[in-house]
């Protein structure tokens, strides 16, 4: 199913400014909240119910400044991870409901470009460095247990995502790459290169992990690779849409969002096969920036190069995306979008 919003039955909000944002002041129905970041040089993280109504705007006490880069924002163990890249930091929040309080902020090795939760640690991707911070029920420890330098450490680091022992990791200058965890989940070791990149290999750019196994698109070779066991498996090209740059997995479904195309694309995914079963999924005025999926709800971050947006889809079971609201953000920079619970409506 194809959603073309072009202003017709669509809600659009426009936020000035995101200091000033107030919340409804009401407990929420709808259990799930769409989180994103202004990415500006005073960030703030915005919080939106599902149908796109601004419920807070919380400093994150970093500079923004982020691009070309997915995971910009994690959720994992009732917190959430933010990253501030021009200040060099990661804040943390904790969740009450609808409200999220600024526990912490963590400096990184390097500008943080992405971040990830494992099951008791915090990854950190920066533009040199990958590292892990320990957690329990105290918080984060600012000091890692262990770091590990980029195979190519340009600047070019994308995003980071954790699979069954290890790390993987994408580099826009060519570079999929693993690291590995210890027992505990501390980086250990180098950074290696997967096996088996394809020759035509052009700017892998986001991933998303599931088990033992890792969707990494190389964008301007216009393919989606599936890695699992420090080696590419499969490629399957993007059809007519070009350069897959974020993907997001829940389930049986990899959506893809296609920047220069200015869509999201649709696959299956089973064992070693990744099937495109629709190319045009949904289309947007602007170029997708990231984009989330989960509980069958789904949230694309765009920017049109004046101001960006935050749509919010209702997935169905067959994968079809409704939808459901469009805000919009006063400025073209926010980074990281990610689908978050309620705690008080799942009972905890």
């Amino acid at each position: 199913m194809t959603n073309r919003f072009v202003g017709v039955g669509i809600l659009a909000l426009l936020i000035g400014s995101p200091a000033h944002a107030q919340s409804n002041g009401g407990p929420l129905d709808d259990p799930l909240l769409v989180v994103t970041a202004t990415n500006t040089t005073d960030n703030h993280l915005l919080v939106y119910s599902s149908t796109g109504t601004l419920l807070k705007a919380v400093p994150t006490q970093g500079q923004g400044g982020v691009s070309g880069n997915a995971g910009g924002i994690a959720v994992g163990h009732d917190r959430l991870a933010v990253v501030n890249f021009g200040s060099g930091t990661v804040s943390v929040f904790t969740q009450n409901g609808a409200d999220f309080a600024l526990a912490q902020v963590i400096p990184a090795s390097s500008s943080p470009v992405s971040v990830a939760f494992g099951d008791d640690h915090l990854y950190i991707l920066g533009t040199t460095h990958v590292e892990s911070h320990p957690f329990d029920q105290s918080g984060i420890s600012e000091t890692p247990d262990g770091t590990a330098a980029l195979v190519k450490a340009d600047g070019s680091a994308a995003q980071v995502g954790v699979v069954v022992g290890q790390l993987v990791i994408s580099e826009k200058s060519n570079a999929i790459e693993t690291v590995n965890l210890d027992a505990h989940g501390a980086v250990v070791g180098a950074a290696t290169l997967v096996a088996n990149i394809p020759a035509n290999v052009n700017a892998p750019f986001g991933l998303a992990t599931r088990g033992s196994s890792a969707y990494v698109t190389i964008a301007h070779a216009d393919e989606i690779s599936l890695v699992r066991n420090d080696q590419v498996l499969t490629i399957t090209g993007s059809g007519t849409q070009h350069a897959p740059c974020w993907v997001t997995l829940d389930g049986p479904f990899l959506f893809s969002a296609n920047s220069p195309s200015k869509s999201v694309s649709r696959y299956s995914v089973y064992g070693q096969k990744i099937v495109q079963d629709a190319a045009v999924a949904a289309q947007f005025n602007g170029n997708p920036t990231d984009i989330a999926y989960s509980a069958g709800l789904a949230a694309v971050i765009d920017s049109d190069g004046t101001v960006s947006h935050v749509s919010v889809f209702k997935v169905d079971e067959d994968g079809n995306l409704t939808l459901r609201a469009v805000a919009t953000v006063a400025n073209p920079a926010t980074n990281g979008v990610a689908v978050v619970r309620q705690p008080s409506a799942i009972g905890y």
